[in-house]
């Protein structure tokens, strides 16, 4: 008569039914989807948003992303790696895309540059909602951990465009002279972006859950084409 074995004990491995897989050598993970890279970084922005640049780590990048660290140190390396990517292929195109949209403007009205800056912001907004909180954090925040990067990459190949187009349309008698150019592009920033990162805000203030991008989009054009109108 053959013996049974005896029932593993309560919380013990269960016996294998089949072999043990042999472990995964190194190389690209079993598995992976063509758009996991890309997810990885969608993953890292939420966490800077949530944790700060600073503050984020790897474990908290992979808990949002629903991977293991290995698989980010797969991918990029280490912590600065994966900070480099998303400046890379997240922040920097971004801001080119607006860039190149300007200096492609040569022989445009200042009417229409300044409504394509609006609608470009407020159209990349709409697409990555991580924009707004992110510069409030990173750039705006003292001791950003992208301040350098506005003050070194992004901001000269936009501001500095735009504050010469308005010393420009300054010095033709098409601008009040009374703006400073420079403020100007603050000016811009002020009602596209600043009010972007505070909508949760102003949607308690006024109870109102629809505001949103659009509303900020016509009210930033209907401001810079007509201002306050007020009265003499």
């Amino acid at each position: 008569m053959v013996r049974k074995a005896p029932p593993a004990a309560l919380g013990s491995a269960p016996v294998p039914s089949s072999p043990a897989a042999p472990p995964r050598g190194r190389g690209r993970p079993r598995g992976d989807a063509p758009d996991l890279r890309a997810s990885l970084l969608d993953a890292a922005l939420a966490s800077y948003v949530r944790h700060g640049i600073a503050g984020a780590t790897l474990r908290h990048i992979a808990a949002e992303g629903g991977v293991t660290p290995a698989l980010l140190h797969y991918y990029f390396t280490d912590a600065a790696g994966l900070r480099e990517a998303v400046i890379a292929e997240r922040l920097m195109p971004v801001f080119t895309d607006i860039r190149d949209t300007l200096l492609g403007m040569p022989d445009a009205s200042l009417r229409e540059v300044l409504t394509a800056f609006v609608d470009g912001i407020c159209a990349t907004i709409a697409r990555h909602p991580w924009l707004p909180p992110l510069w409030i954090r990173e750039v705006v925040s003292e001791g950003g951990s992208l301040r350098d990067l506005l003050v070194t990459r992004l901001a000269p190949q936009i501001a500095t465009v735009l504050a010469d187009r308005f010393a420009q349309e300054q010095a033709a008698g098409r601008l009040n002279p009374a703006l400073d150019p420079r403020l100007l592009m603050v000016s811009l920033v002020g009602l596209t972006l600043f009010p972007a990162a505070g909508t949760p805000i102003w949607r308690q203030i006024f109870a109102s859950d629809e505001l949103g991008i659009e509303d900020i989009r016509r009210h930033a054009l209907a401001l810079i084409e007509r201002g306050l109108e007020l009265p003499a």
